[in-house]
């Protein structure tokens, strides 16, 4: 009998409103919230709300037999209770169930667990909380933002009472050895690894609607054969999703609620069940240790954590925000700690990512900026004015010389952005005007990412008087992906 860990992923940034250098001191609410709730929303209507109906379903048709698992951060699920409260409710049915096992993970989907630990600790812990009161379970399986883990981040989890840990089954980290199987933390031996089947995942969340794809239709007997075609010692396949694909990615009228139906019936008849991770490791022991001395995730080709670390802006946005972890967890001030919370999504870093091609393309997806320099920018101008605030409550915290080194960073910026808006807006003008050209020529008033580039390297080095001390995880040297 082969194990499927189905993990259904649920995690929604707080978007930040344009926030210029003029605002810095005066207004001090962040937050787009027209956007918020246009998103989430939406995403709940597409998305949460009739895969919550699917699950519900596939669970009472196959009396219980079907099972799986969820992973949302706490800042969704505030989202949720503001705007989409009935999302809370399906959520609470389908762990009343019995079916559903709810992952712990970090509260704002962040990056603690990279920058510090202390924090870290604390995050999960007011994650936890949260899943215990509403839906009545403490979690007992742990999934990192984007299943960020390594051999360190292996002491902290397990340090928590954790004894599972879903984390990436990166190629360049596994070698010969294949995902479908229970593995142990080497720094960490009681703690189990459960590693993700990145191929099987991807056959849905990429080639479902794809026509061009080699073995385009998807159906549910098709999928479950191969599972089932598996080498008899590979138990367990963990598919590690984000239910915006079921609804939004994938819409309901490419089937894709009517695959996942159909996948028991077919599982029974093939002998594979769907189950949850901790019912896993109860019946499955570790096959070997696995080792990850530098951080792997989930997110583009190289599975790293250069999504979020790769570049200056990143690294320097990151180290300014968790400079002030230690003043901000003693501040009693909830506004401001609210704002950390928010401050702290990984989806900030991910939209300055400066990356090219494929990966490139992923990151410009998502992003609701013009380029990762505009990312980076705003985010660095509520981040000043959060600095601020923070400073007023404690001012030894911060170096006023390095606070005022940031302010004259950001004036800078936005000075070169509307410089380069002029020069554009001049090109323009000259062109319509040139008699050499019969039909005008349409210049976009957009700063690229090239055009951009230079200046922030430039500005943020002349800026900072003083380098932060890098952490470990900076200056480790990413092994190349095999995929």
């Amino acid at each position: 009998m082969k194990s499927v860990c189905f993990y259904f992923t649920i995690h929604q940034p707080y978007r930040l409103k344009r926030y210029r250098f003029f605002d810095i001191g005066n207004d001090h609410y962040y937050y787009d919230d027209f956007a918020d709730d246009e998103i989430i929303t939406r995403l709940a209507n597409n998305s949460y709300i009739p895969m919550a109906d699917t699950l519900l379903d596939i669970i009472k048709r196959t009396n219980g037999g079907f099972k799986c698992s969820i992973a949302i951060s706490g800042t969704a699920i505030e989202q949720l209770q503001m705007y989409v409260p009935e999302v809370i409710d399906k959520l609470r049915q389908l762990a009343d169930t019995g079916c559903v096992e709810f992952l712990s993970g970090t509260y704002a989907h962040s990056l603690a667990s990279l920058e510090d630990p202390e924090e870290f600790l604390r995050e999960v812990k007011m994650h936890d909380d949260l899943i215990h009161n509403l839906f009545g379970k403490r979690p007992s399986v742990f999934a990192n933002t984007e299943l960020i883990y390594d051999d360190d981040i292996a002491l902290l989890i397990k340090s928590m009472g954790f004894n599972t840990c879903l984390t990436e089954g990166a190629k360049h980290i596994l070698g010969w050895k294949s995902p479908n199987y229970v593995y142990n933390a080497a720094t960490a031996p009681d703690l189990n690894l459960l590693l993700t089947n990145d191929k099987l995942a991807e056959d849905i969340s990429r080639n479902f609607n794809n026509p061009e794809w080699h073995e385009y239709p998807l159906t549910a007997d098709k999928y479950v054969n191969w599972i089932a075609s598996l080498p008899a010692e590979e138990q367990v396949v963990n598919l590690y999703l984000s239910m915006d694909t079921f609804g939004s990615f994938l819409p309901a009228h490419t089937g894709i609620f009517e695959f996942m139906k159909a996948l028991p019936e077919f599982g029974r008849q093939s002998g594979v069940e769907f189950t949850t991770p901790s019912d896993v490791v109860a019946k499955l022991k570790p096959v070997g240790e696995l080792s990850v001395p530098y951080p792997i995730s989930d997110i583009d080709e190289a599975r790293d954590v250069s999504a979020w670390k790769g570049n200056e802006l990143q690294r320097e946005a990151l180290a300014k925000l968790y400079g002030v972890a230690e003043r901000v967890s003693m501040c009693t001030d909830r506004r401001l700690k609210q704002d950390w919370e928010y401050l702290q999504s990984s989806d900030h870093f991910y939209y300055m990512s400066t990356k090219n091609l494929a990966d490139g393309a992923d990151h410009a997806a998502f992003s609701p900026y013009e380029s990762p320099f505009a990312a980076f920018t705003n985010y660095m101008n509520v981040l000043a004015d959060f600095l601020v605030r923070v400073e007023e409550q404690y001012p030894e915290s911060i170096d006023n010389e390095e606070l005022n080194s940031l302010l004259l960073t950001i004036r800078n910026q936005a000075s070169e952005i509307e410089a380069l808006k002029k020069e554009n807006k001049s090109m323009k003008t000259n062109i319509m005007n040139s008699d050499e050209l019969p039909v005008p020529v349409e210049v976009k008033e957009k700063v690229t990412v090239e055009e951009e580039k230079a200046p922030a390297k430039k500005t943020t080095k002349k800026a900072t008087t003083k380098k932060p001390a890098e952490k470990k995880t900076t200056t480790k040297k990413s092994a190349k992906s095999a995929k």
